[in-house]
């Protein structure tokens, strides 16, 4: 994949994602985009690929084919784009609507995250590295991004982690957001 990938976004969508509807949604209180959140997710916990991540943020996941998944049944969650180790990319949510990614949260002050943010999920674990892949397409996701939203800036870009300590810890230690930062530049 190419350092410098072009993303489109038309109509809050990224016309290179596949889309895939999820119905964790809501509208935006106030319609306003000026958070970017990364977080990660495996499913089952350390596994990459078989589709579950989809199926659990459409409410398909099946709580009989691993045990782990009976531990999360009912739970109903999405992010707006998932980046997978390929990366492939899946958006869930328009980024104009309210994808229920954060949960209880606060940043800069301000509580209720899911209200004016955009979560991307990269497929992955707080200590496994994230791949090339992934970078260059996070990396250009938020170059759109930012472009798109004026009320995001390159500031305004955190991770779960940090939005919600002692609760979350993703994107964990394996994420450079250094490596990452420099990306955007």
């Amino acid at each position: 994949m190419p350092q410098h990938l072009s993303i489109q976004i038309e109509q809050h969508r990224i016309r290179e994602a596949e889309y895939v509807p999820s119905p964790n949604c809501n509208e935006r209180p106030e319609g306003e985009v000026s958070l970017l959140v990364i977080h990660n997710i495996s499913l089952p916990p350390g596994q990459f690929g078989g589709g579950h991540v989809a199926e659990l943020f459409t409410n398909r996941l099946d709580p009989e084919a691993h045990p782990f998944f009976r531990e999360i049944e009912g739970m109903e969650v999405s992010a707006h784009l998932l980046i997978e180790r390929d990366g492939r990319m899946i958006q869930f949510v328009p980024f104009d609507r309210r994808a229920w990614h954060a949960g209880q949260s606060c940043f800069d002050g301000r509580e209720a995250c899911n209200d004016f943010a955009i979560g991307i999920e990269l497929e992955g674990t707080d200590d496994t590295p994230y791949t090339d892949a992934q970078y260059q397409v996070l990396s250009a996701v938020t170059r759109a991004l930012l472009a798109y939203y004026p009320g995001l800036t390159p500031e305004r870009i955190t991770g779960h982690e940090h939005i919600a300590p002692g609760r979350k810890t993703d994107p964990g230690p394996a994420f450079d957001w250094h490596r990452f930062r420099a990306s955007l530049g």
